[in-house]
């Protein structure tokens, strides 16, 4: 993918993640956090005068509305936004659960939202395109507002092969996931669906979205037990592979690559080699952000996944969403320093 330009910087929001932390400071030398979920603001009723010990009568209180707090909830959504020269273009990378917490986070972290014109969804998942629906909408009337009255809709990409249902067994029994949004829905909530299984760039070439990753290391073997329902067939069949993810990428001036993965269902390791080569494998990896998918993997899982993650030798690993405890405690004992937990509401620049 020759075509992917080197941008200056990016700016990360982490709007929906599993975890909330407002209080740990992100290790020096990782990443540059110009904004926390733990919000300050002056008191509704104007300005509270402090006398006597706490300060003269010049000082002014400034609260911690905790009702202003993000929520944490199980699934991953993050605003990128890619700058070079004097232009920046923002990619919404997956959406969350659901609505209602997608709506209240991105209102909470006051994210300009007119700015975002591609929804990329990573992989045909619910607790990544719960909150589709409602992102779309809010994001065409912030355009609206900010009067952008351009014929343009917003762009959803999507891999084309979407399940009716996903889901996992479980002895004799199937335990389904919700349906994700279908086409026609997100047509009609007001975005243009453009299906992609190839690698391609968007947005003036600053965003590059892979097709399927290749699997080729021997213990990142995909999603044990899932299946997919057939409607057709009327039938669940084998769906281990999650064949449908796909990673996003920058490249970054004077730092390197920076991937961004939904779930790592093809694995951390393979999704982060894919992206090396996609890019003509001589690119340093500088950072990979999002989930890992390691929480429910055995210790020789972890210790591989951590081990060749050493070996591509990236400056920071933000692990978030499905990564679990145990292997962000593995990659911080590994790689002492370069962890930056990816806790909802937080902002950072790269």
């Amino acid at each position: 993918m020759d075509s992917l330009v080197e941008v200056d910087s990016l700016e990360v929001t982490v709007i929906v993640d599993n975890e909330l932390d407002p209080m740990s400071p992100a290790p020096p030398d990782t990443v540059q956090v110009i904004g926390g979920p733990l919000p300050l603001v002056a008191m509704q009723t104007g300005k509270r005068i402090v006398q006597g010990e706490r300060g003269s009568a010049d000082n002014t209180v400034v609260e911690i509305p905790l009702d202003h707090l993000c929520c944490s909830a199980h699934g991953l959504s993050l605003m990128v936004t890619a700058a070079k020269d004097d232009t920046k273009r923002t990619i919404l990378f997956d959406t969350g659960p659901e609505e209602d917490v997608w709506e209240r986070n991105a209102h909470r972290l006051g994210v300009d939202l007119s700015k975002v014109d591609v929804i990329q969804l990573s992989h045909w998942h619910r607790d990544h395109s719960g909150g589709m629906l409602r992102a779309i909408r809010m994001i065409k009337e912030a355009k609206e507002k900010n009067g952008d009255c351009s014929d343009h809709d917003i762009i959803v990409d999507l891999h084309p092969d979407r399940p009716d249902y996903r889901g996992f067994v479980f002895g004799d029994k199937v335990i389904s996931l919700e349906a994700d949004p279908t086409f026609d829905e997100i047509t009609a909530a007001g975005a243009t669906v453009q299906k992609h299984n190839q690698a391609h760039t968007v947005l003036d070439d600053m965003f590059l979205i892979s097709g399927e990753i290749p699997r080729t290391t021997s213990y990142e073997t995909g999603l044990q037990s899932a299946v997919r329902y057939i409607k057709e067939d009327n039938e669940w069949i084998s769906d281990e592979k999650i064949a449908d993810e796909r990673l996003l990428a920058c490249k970054v001036k004077d730092k390197g690559l920076v991937v961004f993965t939904g779930c790592s269902h093809a694995g951390v390791v393979n999704t982060t080699r894919h992206a090396i080569d996609l890019v003509g494998g001589k690119v340093p990896v500088y950072a990979v952000v999002g989930g890992f998918h390691l929480s429910m993997s055995d210790e020789s899982v972890v210790e591989s996944t951590v081990r060749d993650l050493w070996r591509l030798d990236p400056a920071v690993l933000v692990p978030g969403h499905c990564t679990g405890w145990r292997a962000k405690f593995a990659i911080e004992r590994k790689m002492n320093g370069q962890m930056f937990p990816c806790s909802v509401g937080t902002r950072f620049v790269i």
